[in-house]
């Protein structure tokens, strides 16, 4: 399959000591088949020198597409992510966090099963594959196996990873979808109702991760983790 553009959707807030770092990497990445990049930035309201550093790095790189929009107060990441999904222009769109726990060189790993035909959504698993992890939090690793079991009884999916930020969308098939979370209930939402898309082929690849802790600005924490049980129940039971 060839297509020409892949949105790539930044949500951040106070991420100005580290934005700068990951906008490097994306525009190192040279995409398989010749894709161009969009870089989309929805900056959620930070409160440190986030905007002034995403600017400045405009200001000094402007070749490189860059679509930056802003909240006028703070809506969560999931609602970030609504903004830049449905600013993104690109054929595919992919979802990359604003910190350093994603490699984007692996965008093209993700982008394979796309351009060859097989796949319309793409998930990057943590937990599958023999790229480089970084050891912490055991209890989060039990959290997040937990709440990809008991989504995948839902959805009849075999995912390992569905709380993973590397998701790679067909971007008119996400575009047609209406979220409601704002939060971090963005990933069992997104989940719940892509896999009710009739004909859609979701595939899954093992990608690296190197997690921050809490005081190298980790924010998700043990609530996001029963408001993840709550949208997994409510998405797949009780609201389509």
């Amino acid at each position: 399959m060839n297509f020409n553009l892949l949105s790539i959707i930044i949500p951040a807030y106070n991420e100005g000591r580290t934005i700068h770092f990951i906008l490097d990497k994306i525009k190192q990445v040279e995409l398989i088949g010749g894709i161009n990049k969009e870089i989309i930035i929805v900056n959620d309201f930070s409160n440190d020198n986030t905007e002034e550093a995403i600017t400045n790095y405009m200001a000094l790189n402007p070749s490189i597409n860059i679509q930056y929009y802003k909240h006028e107060f703070n809506k969560g990441k999931g609602a970030a992510l609504h903004t830049g999904i449905s600013k993104a222009k690109g054929d595919y769109l992919i979802i990359q966090d604003a910190d350093l726990e994603y490699d984007p060189n692996e965008y093209n790993d993700l982008l394979k099963p796309i351009v060859n035909g097989f796949a319309d959504v793409v998930y990057g698993s943590r937990f599958i594959g023999s790229n480089p992890h970084r050891i912490l939090f055991f209890w989060h690793t039990i959290g997040n196996k937990f709440l990809t079991f008991l989504s995948n009884m839902f959805t009849n999916l075999n995912l390992t990873d569905m709380e993973t930020c590397y998701k790679l969308f067909n971007t008119k098939m996400i575009q047609e979808i209406k979220f409601k979370e704002n939060r971090f209930g963005f990933e069992p939402e997104v989940t719940a109702k892509i896999a009710r898309v009739k004909n859609v082929r979701i595939y899954e690849v093992g990608i690296s991760y190197y997690g921050r802790t809490y005081d190298e600005g980790k924010k998700i924490g043990w609530k996001d983790g029963f408001r993840a049980i709550y949208c997994i129940l409510k998405y797949n039971l009780f609201s389509k």
